[in-house]
């Protein structure tokens, strides 16, 4: 995939993804504002002014889609859906199956909105991204500050009830649990998938799957990450945990296990799954192809693989549903 140098497309950005000793190295995210309620921060909350750009494919993008769907801010925050292969100029409008075109601008490529909010913008073109159509600037491309505005700065136009995802006295414990999940979970898969020499890679499928299995004894005794409470950390592994057996195990090589062999964790992604409007989100096709297409590197051929056979509309155990989900159905 490439990037944008100087508000121009560069077709190779390898050069920049990668360490010297061959761990792959995510950069970080260009644009950082934020949208408040009560429009302290410059971008005020209201209804349809903003605009989400996202993939089914990534499972950045796809925690914004999960929180977007979950607090029922579809009608509040219209969405863009990208084609899903990174191939040629990044991620693009064609015409696919659950794509769609882009619907404030009528660009070919995301990286074109890129430069319209800073024209010699030097990065690389991420999704998910939420742009403001009064101001004409892109707000945030971070998928948790994204998750955490859905959370609780749109709450007014909220279609669905929900708990707050983000609650004050869980935040040192949340803020701790998405350090550990992004560096070995998140991010471990693809510093898996992409390192350049054999040391790196077996330290971080080392590290990969030793946070599996401490999520999977904390999954023995708890329903949620944090307890008897769902936050955003929940939705931070699902989005990774729902990819795993169909890509990550096959295309990263991160073959140990399988989320399968982990009844607790396979438990705990149908739940999640089962809540109400998360499953529209996921979308295998658009995963699939993604990854097996995009990383010509990893999959010279492009083929897709038929499977795995998986399903998760297979009723959960992990207790009965609370009164706010049933309400929300």
């Amino acid at each position: 995939m490439g990037m944008l140098v100087d508000g121009e497309w560069l077709d190779d950005d390898e050069r920049y993804r990668r360490s010297q000793d061959g761990a792959f190295v995510r950069p970080e995210s260009a644009f950082r504002d934020r949208v408040t309620a009560d429009g302290s921060s410059g971008f005020s909350a209201a209804p349809r002014r903003y605009h989400l750009y996202a993939s089914f494919a990534c499972p950045w993008a796809h925690r914004a889609l999960v929180l977007r769907a979950v607090k029922g801010l579809e009608d509040c925050v219209p969405v863009s859906i990208v084609a899903p292969w990174t191939h040629g100029k990044g991620w693009s409008f064609a015409e696919y199956p659950g794509a769609s075109r882009d619907r404030v601008h009528g660009f070919t490529h995301l990286y074109q909105t890129y430069v319209r909010a800073r024209p010699n913008h030097t990065g690389r073109v991420t999704v998910p991204v939420l742009w403001d159509t009064v101001t004409g600037k892109i707000v945030s491309n971070d998928s948790g500050d994204i998750m955490r505005m859905f959370n609780s700065e749109f709450d007014h136009w909220a279609s669905r009830a929900a708990p707050d995802l983000y609650p004050e006295d869980l935040r040192g414990q949340t803020g701790a649990l998405n350090e550990r999940l992004y560096r070995d979970v998140n991010h471990g898969v693809y510093r898996t998938g992409f390192a350049a020499t054999q040391e790196k890679y077996e330290e971080a499928v080392g590290q990969v799957f030793a946070a599996l299995d401490e999520f999977e004894e904390l999954l023995r005794t708890r329903r949620y990450l944090c307890g008897s409470r769902i936050t955003e950390s929940d939705w931070r592994l699902f989005t990774t945990l729902i990819r795993f057996d169909a890509v990550y195990y096959l295309h990263f090589k991160c073959n140990i296990r399988r989320i399968a062999d982990y009844p607790n964790l396979m438990e705990f992604v149908r739940e999640l799954y089962q809540w109400p409007a998360v499953a529209e989100t996921v979308n295998f096709d658009h995963i699939k192809r993604h990854y097996y297409t995009s990383h010509l590197r990893l999959n010279p051929g492009g083929i897709v693989p038929a499977g795995p056979v998986q399903d998760f509309h297979i009723p959960h155990r992990r207790g009965l549903a609370s009164s706010w989900m049933a309400a929300a159905e």
